[in-house]
């Protein structure tokens, strides 16, 4: 009878796990593995399963002729949001650190490109940058710099070379909210007295926070741009809401990419969704073996 009560016991903890367990399985596991196994049968565009298809979905999707720029613009996409984020978020995040007039107000107005939904705030840049009722030609156009940026007719979106740019920068915009206020979180658990150390020891500015800041920023520092590239390199409605990829798929990343074949094929697109996966989890290994995530803070 004590032996059946512990075996009770030691199954305890199952009734506060399994729930977990059972919503990742369902919400995780299982669409990984549809994923997986999509990629390798025959779907038609209306979703009707014809069979098995082998590696053909994977043949096929390699041969696109799209398939090279698409993954290598994927992976500039991801670091020069991710890396610019970044950058600006631990400037913003050590000025809201300090005590200046406004700082509550400032806080506040960080929230709202956060706040507001990024479909929102993509078609409202795509609208300012419009080439003939646009804010933003307007304003080029009373500084005089219409000529000078292609002319009136000039399209921020119409061309790679401009659209990537704004593309990113949208993307910057919407991620920074967020990456400031982990930092700010990380920030407020540095213990004054560390810095009051430094500045016996007569360190500078720089200096203290090369050694100190950073260094113990690196917990929150490394979570805020772990969620960032597992954001970014899934985003969806900024590129499509401004460009769909276009012209051709000059501004498509592999998301945009999988989408828009998802039209024509849908195993196909499973495999880019595979391979899409795969990435993610490439990208966050790299990503973690550089950053010494294990490493203890000296």
């Amino acid at each position: 009878m004590q032996q059946k009560s512990r075996g009770w016991r030691a199954l305890e903890p199952l009734a506060w796990v399994g729930p977990a367990i059972v919503l990742i399985a369902l919400v995780v596991l299982w669409p990984v593995v549809e994923m997986i196994r999509s990629s390798f049968l025959k779907i038609s565009r209306f979703g009707v399963v014809q069979g098995s298809n082998g590696t053909a979905n994977y043949t096929k999707l390699f041969a696109e002729d799209d398939f090279g720029g698409v993954m290598f613009r994927s992976l500039i996409w991801v670091v020069a949001v991710v890396v610019l984020t970044v950058l600006i978020s631990l400037a913003l995040a050590q000025l809201f650190n300090q005590r200046f007039p406004g700082r509550k107000v400032a806080r506040w107005a960080l929230i709202a490109p956060w706040a507001a939904s990024v479909l929102m705030t993509a078609i409202i840049f795509k609208w300012m940058l419009d080439p003939e009722v646009g804010l933003i030609n307007m304003i080029r156009r009373d500084l005089g710099w219409i000529d000078a940026m292609g002319g009136a007719a000039a399209d921020q979106l119409g061309d790679a070379s401009t659209a990537m740019p704004w593309l990113i920068f949208v993307a910057v915009f919407v991620s920074v909210p967020f990456t400031t206020y982990a930092l700010l979180a990380g920030l407020a658990t540095i213990p004054a007295d560390v810095y009051e150390a430094a500045r016996m020891d007569g360190a500078s500015k720089l200096r203290t926070y090369w050694s100190i800041t950073l260094p113990l920023l690196r917990p929150a520092l490394t979570v805020a741009a772990l969620i960032n590239i597992m954001n970014v390199f899934n985003s969806f409605p900024i590129i499509w809401a401004m460009t769909h990829g276009q012209p051709g798929y000059s501004t498509a990343t592999s998301t945009i990419f999988m989408f828009i074949l998802k039209n024509s094929n849908i195993g196909e697109s499973a495999a880019m969704s595979v391979i899409n996966f795969g990435m993610v989890i490439v990208l966050t290994a790299i990503f973690l073996k550089v950053s010494r995530w294990k490493t203890e803070v000296q």
